[in-house]
């Protein structure tokens, strides 16, 4: 079989056909890969801000269920966790919704807020708490270089263009005005297009009707070695019901179960990539059933002289690989070009590493095999006491 390269042989005898099954395959390889990059980034993008929290434990209120859905609940909880054996910090954040003017080009948009202690920190981003301690001064504010130009104006460019010639740039939230005293970098989500930080005193300033004893989220940081899961259960024995206890990674998939489970999100790209290896396997199912087919008769003869029906099979096994690849490595250089296309137009972490490489390849080696398995029982039919009657 391999002396006399058959399957290729047959694959490319009709060029034409050949190209138009390649292109089939390339269509699906690249939809599968582009809906399995934008769930990627929809969970990555998610949890940005919860993986940048300096915390072992995280206090939230019962019903909160994700980041835009957190609801307030009494700080002293969070003091009293402070008290228990172990924690070495707690962190107080406050979290809401305002919106962001961008008058200069006529959007106003709806932006992340984000309020703390700029002497606790209680974030992992690098180089913020210099930046951090500027907004204990009056309305001063830091940006996420991350976020949306299309919704927030080119507010980096902006900021860097004024450092540079010594002034300060301001901008217009919730109907207040507030300076850009820094820049640091999360980027941005499915839930929101930008984000902003401050001090607690600016945030309460930005939003007048928050209480300062109600807060988002309460962080408990640990002392080296000490065992979260034995603390949060401490807590949760001890502490009142009207507070949620979390290790981190506990908050983490708390918001990645929200956007796979209760939003219809996960569900529809789950689909796309179903659908996609559906395509794929009807297209390559056709051209192998057609290629079958027309070659009936030189099957029918290879077992009149002695080849089995398993050499046959794969033969047609042989047809789908080849096929496999044919179409998988150009779609490889088309899904790296439209990934960072898509991130750099959305600022979502599309990121076509190897781990999605290899993803992809056994998707269409199993797509094609698939196919070919299904193409096998047009093998079967090649009887040659009829092709020689």
């Amino acid at each position: 079989m391999l002396a006399i390269p058959l399957a290729w042989l047959q694959l490319t005898y009709q060029k034409g056909r050949l190209a138009i099954a390649i292109l089939g395959i390339m269509f699906a390889v690249i939809l599968i890969a582009m809906q399995l990059g934008f769930q990627e980034a929809l969970f990555k993008s998610a949890v940005l801000l919860h993986l940048n929290l300096r915390s072992d434990l995280v206090l939230i209120h019962p019903s909160s269920n994700n980041l835009l859905n957190l609801k307030e609940f009494s700080r002293r909880r969070l003091y009293q966790a402070g008290g228990f054996t172990g924690v070495k910090s707690i962190y107080p954040v406050y979290i809401s919704l305002a919106v962001w003017n961008a008058s200069e080009i006529g959007v106003k948009e709806d932006i992340l807020a984000i309020g703390v202690s700029p002497q606790a920190n209680p974030f992992l981003f690098p180089n913020i708490k210099s930046d951090l301690d500027k907004t204990l001064l009056p309305d001063v504010v830091l940006f996420d270089r991350g976020s949306r130009e299309d919704f927030y104006g080119s507010v980096t460019s902006e900021y860097e263009a004024a450092i540079a010639q010594g002034k300060i740039l301001t901008k217009e939230v919730a109907n207040r005005t507030v300076t850009i005293g820094g820049l640091f970098t999360m980027g941005v989500s499915f839930a929101a297009n930008g984000t902003f930080i401050t001090s607690e005193q600016n945030f309460l300033r930005i939003f007048p009707d928050r209480l300062v004893g109600n807060i988002s989220l309460g962080l408990v940081q640990l002392e080296k070695g000490v065992d979260a899961i034995a603390v949060r259960d401490a807590m949760r024995s001890q502490l009142a019901q009207d507070v949620k206890i979390l290790t981190k990674q506990e908050f983490v998939d708390l918001e990645l179960s929200y956007w796979s489970e209760a939003t219809p999100i996960g569900f529809i790209f789950g689909l796309g990539v179903t659908m996609g290896f559906i395509v794929g396997v009807v297209i390559v199912y056709q051209v192998l059933y057609k290629d079958v087919s027309d070659h009936l008769a030189e099957y029918a003869t290879l077992k009149a002289m002695g080849y089995s029906n398993f050499y046959l099979f794969r033969l047609v096994l042989q047809e789908s690989l080849l096929l496999s690849l044919c179409g998988f490595l150009p779609a490889l250089l088309i899904c790296a070009i439209l990934y960072n296309l898509t991130q750099n137009a959305t600022g979502l972490l599309m990121e076509f590493n190897i781990d999605r490489i290899l993803q992809l390849f056994f998707l269409t080696i199993a797509m094609c095999s698939i196919s070919g398995t299904l193409s096998l029982r047009k093998v079967q039919t090649a009887d040659p006491a009829e092709i020689f009657n």
